[in-house]
């Protein structure tokens, strides 16, 4: 009523409108308004002999279909499904009540006093579940959800729900309804309510809303940004307080709770600080961690170490192996804040192996989202690196290391570096010879950090993921295997190609799958080697 826009905007269905009123002042006469939406109108005295008005609207030729009475009972209660004054549907007037008949109850298609209006305290449970189905005719039920009533410093009221999302099958995109004064205005202002809260679904009713003002206008208006920041405070609030007192519920439903969660820390570098240090992350066992006790790093079991060679033993392996600790406890820091992690447990399973045998862990993670959101971690928490577990074996998980060992490491690593680069033709495979203490390992690739992540990234673009990191190769051979230790003392053997093309294969197929050329020469190959086994 403010901008006479209300009511006009009955000329978009109607080509002729008429209002009888009659007021309730004493002595009022009753009036009869009259127009065919220009700028001219007819009043004069009417005939209407009762307190109220009726707007009688004559539909356009195209706009009949509001005279059904689904469509205008569907569109009221989109609009005026919350309004604070009743509104009645009727298909005709209703029939006089004989005598002693009770006059049947007619119901509003609104309801004048929604959940949101009330206080927290005077909610159920059941009231949330079931204004939840009612309005966004969702029949799971929410996980939570958070009620938000605000007086000062501007007045809001609101219910924000988080769904079940099925990551893979769900549409990532909720829904949030604004209203003024319990009047829907829209679905999903992105000016209004910020771009990661989005995933949720909700009601935020806040009559102090400029709504006279163009979109651009309200994305830049500091009225609005202190709205996103008291929404975003209440959300932040309520997870880290379900992650506190409520571990288990907070673990049971992290599935749903994080893309809303990592989504937020890209877009909210506010709601990134107070969620850090409650993001969990599912380890190689299945067990949930925040980020700090992710950072707790465990000591790799002594007794797992395996043999120790002869030289060991000696005065030489010692004083080399206290030089290495040396080394190593010059920067503790840094080996710390190092978390491994996984994006395809299956793909990486041999990795994995070789992390569990060493008493390692590592975090999974298998969502697109994953590889910004970290690197978003590693910016906001200075000293926190992730690292793919192919990225790199640390000294943990090789045999103890001697001088003696280092020179026969080396040795073989030239020997079988010139062995595979001469018989796999490819000049981007570099060899590199390890005694690595899990026996069962015959041969890995290692990858840069920074080319799995650019590899990532060409992934989510569409671009073929294989061209990032050509040449960058490490295969890196097992000397405590003994299809290696073949190598090394059968350079000369038949079998050398079968073997050097089947262990890097092999270690390719750890990684990623198989290109189709390839992956049909590594079956027939295998079926050779079985073969050979079985004669």
């Amino acid at each position: 009523g403010h901008f006479g826009l209300g009511f006009y905007s009955v000329f978009m269905v109607a080509d002729r409108v008429t209002i009888d009123t009659l007021s309730h002042e004493p002595g009022a006469k009753p009036v009869h308004w009259e127009s065919d939406g220009g700028i001219a109108y007819e009043m004069e005295e009417g005939d209407r002999n009762e307190v109220g008005t009726k707007v009688t609207l004559y539909l356009s030729d195209d706009c009949h279909e509001f005279a059904n009475e689904y469509k205008i009972r569907t569109t009221l209660e989109k609009y005026c499904g919350f309004m604070p004054y009743e509104i009645y549907l009727n298909k005709k007037p209703a029939a006089p009540v004989k005598e002693g008949e009770t006059p049947k109850e007619e119901k509003p298609v609104n309801e004048t006093s929604p959940l949101w209006t009330k206080h927290p305290n005077e909610c159920t449970e059941e009231d949330y579940k079931a204004f939840y189905r009612k309005v966004f005719n969702d029949y799971r039920e929410p996980l939570f959800w958070i009620h938000l009533n605000m007086d000062y410093p501007f007045n809001l009221k609101g219910i924000l729900y988080f769904p079940k999302i099925r990551l893979g099958y769900d549409s990532l995109e909720g829904t949030i309804k604004l209203f003024n004064n319990q009047v829907f205005v829209a679905d999903n202002i992105k000016e209004v309510i910020p771009e990661y809260m989005m995933l949720l679904k909700g009601v935020i009713d806040c009559p102090d809303l400029p709504l006279n003002v163009s979109r651009s206008a309200l994305q830049n208006d500091g009225f609005v940004t202190k709205i996103q920041e008291y929404i975003s405070k209440k959300i932040a609030d309520k997870l880290s307080g379900l992650c506190k007192t409520d571990r288990a519920f907070y673990e049971k439903n992290w599935d749903s709770i994080s893309p809303f969660v990592k989504y937020g820390c890209l877009k909210d570098e506010k709601f990134c600080k107070k969620m850090t240090d409650y993001i969990l992350f599912k380890d190689l066992d299945d067990a949930y961690k925040v980020l700090p006790e992710c950072l707790e790093v465990k000591p790799i079991d002594e007794e797992e170490e395996g043999e120790r060679t002869e030289a060991a033993e000696t005065k030489e392996a010692a004083e080399d192996s206290a030089e290495k600790t040396e080394e190593a406890s010059a920067e503790p820091e840094k080996k710390e804040k190092t978390i491994y992690y996984v994006t395809d447990k299956v793909q990486q399973s041999q990795y994995i192996n070789v992390f569990k045998k060493a008493k390692m862990n590592a975090v999974v993670l298998p969502d697109e989202i994953d590889m910004p959101f970290i690197q978003q971690l590693e910016v906001k928490n200075e000293g926190i690196h992730f690292k793919r577990i192919d990225a790199g074996l640390e000294e943990g998980f090789k045999a103890k290391p001697t001088k003696k060992l280092e020179e026969e490491l080396k040795a073989n690593t030239e020997t079988l570096n010139g062995l595979f680069k001469k018989i796999l033709k490819n000049e981007g495979v570099t060899v590199k010879v390890e005694k690595l203490k899990n026996k069962d390992v015959s041969s890995m690739l290692l990858v840069q950090e920074e080319s799995l992540r650019m590899q990532e990234m060409m992934k989510q673009y569409g671009m073929d993921p294989a061209t990032a990191g050509k040449g960058e190769q490490t295969l890196l051979l097992n000397a405590n295997h003994k299809l290696v230790q073949y190598l090394l003392t059968h350079e000369d053997g038949e079998n050398v190609k079968t073997v050097c093309e089947e262990l890097y294969d092999l270690a390719r197929i750890q990684q990623r799958p198989l290109e189709p050329e390839a992956m049909t020469k590594f079956v027939a190959r295998t079926n050779e080697i079985l073969s050979l086994l079985a004669n």
